[in-house]
């Protein structure tokens, strides 16, 4: 599927400067450990994948990029701005969606540029290219009840690239597809990136999935399961070129190592957590103070 939105980029990808970042809940059984200091400089245009098990951190890490949830330690930079709260230059993509059932395909891709107030001319505009872009000229004027999962998820794509961040953030966005579907979605993405190179943090828990888009893979391990606070556990510098061969030697080295890196244990159990206080967390069931609750996600 032909690309052409490299012409409309107008912000430039940004940097992200991660800094002693850690996040602590409290529970009624006391304080969680949830995610231990970490430090991950990303750079502009850089696409990054993270990968590990349940529990171990990724998708809180993503919550603070995206200014959704407060860190207890450390910062967030992007550029030389300090991440305070969520922000149209920090795009999400979700896995379920999050689309308006009542707007069309035209309607939502336009919500954003609408709420900040841009001229109805350059709203039109930029629905046009996004829309081109993915794939969808021929849908725009229906509804999401009408489109397919992937169709939907390209909408969603589409959506976040009308606000032309300079950072997208997407949190298992392919998760629900079915193998092909999620297939043709991830050589969409991949290509998309090659035209405009956003800044990319990409969650997932496949291995595959992230030795095919990304630039370097983040391997987290930890969680209430280990008795350990989600941490970094290895980067991973993905030596591969733009067009990547699934079957070549070298791609399935990359996975089994990082494979192998998910699935062995660490010898490093210093910080110890509270598992039934950590489920509390994963269920949402806490009297933490307002600054530590995690918060609703917005889905526009």
């Amino acid at each position: 599927m032909a690309v052409h939105i490299g012409e409309v980029r107008q912000n430039t990808p940004a940097a992200i400067d991660i800094k002693g970042l850690s996040k602590e809940y409290t529970t009624a059984r006391g304080t969680v450990k949830a995610m231990a200091p970490m430090d991950l400089p990303i750079k502009a245009g850089e696409f990054i994948c993270v990968v590990g098990t349940s529990g171990c951190g990724k998708s809180t890490l993503l919550r603070l990029v995206a200014g959704f949830e407060k860190a207890t330690t450390g910062s967030i930079a992007v550029d030389t701005e300090e991440v305070l709260g969520p922000s149209p230059s920090r795009g999400v993509v979700f896995q379920d969606y999050g689309l308006f059932p009542w707007l069309t395909v035209r309607e939502n891709v336009a919500w954003g540029p609408k709420q900040a107030h841009l001229k109805t001319s350059l709203v039109k505009e930029r629905c046009d290219k996004y829309i081109s872009a993915v794939g969808l000229e021929l849908f725009a004027d229906r509804y999401p009840h009408e489109l397919s999962g992937g169709m939907q998820q390209r909408v969603s794509i589409a959506r976040v690239l009308a606000n032309e961040p300079s950072v997208m953030l997407m949190d298992e966005p392919f998760g629900a597809l079915d193998a092909l579907t999620r297939r043709g979605m991830q050589e969409q993405l991949s290509r998309l990136h090659r035209d405009i190179k956003t800044t990319v943090i990409f969650i997932t828990h496949s291995i595959e999935e992230a030795v095919l888009l990304a630039d370097r893979v983040v391997v987290m391990t930890g969680g209430a399961a280990k008795n350990v606070p989600g941490h970094i556990r290895e980067i991973v510098t993905i030596d591969l070129p733009e067009n990547r061969d699934v079957n070549s030697e070298h791609f399935n080295d990359l996975e089994r190592s990082i494979s192998r890196l998910v699935n062995t244990e660490e010898d490093d159990s210093s910080h110890g957590v509270d598992a039934d206080a950590f489920a509390e967390v994963q269920t949402g069931e806490t009297n933490a103070e307002d600054e530590h609750k995690p918060v609703a996600v917005p889905r526009v």
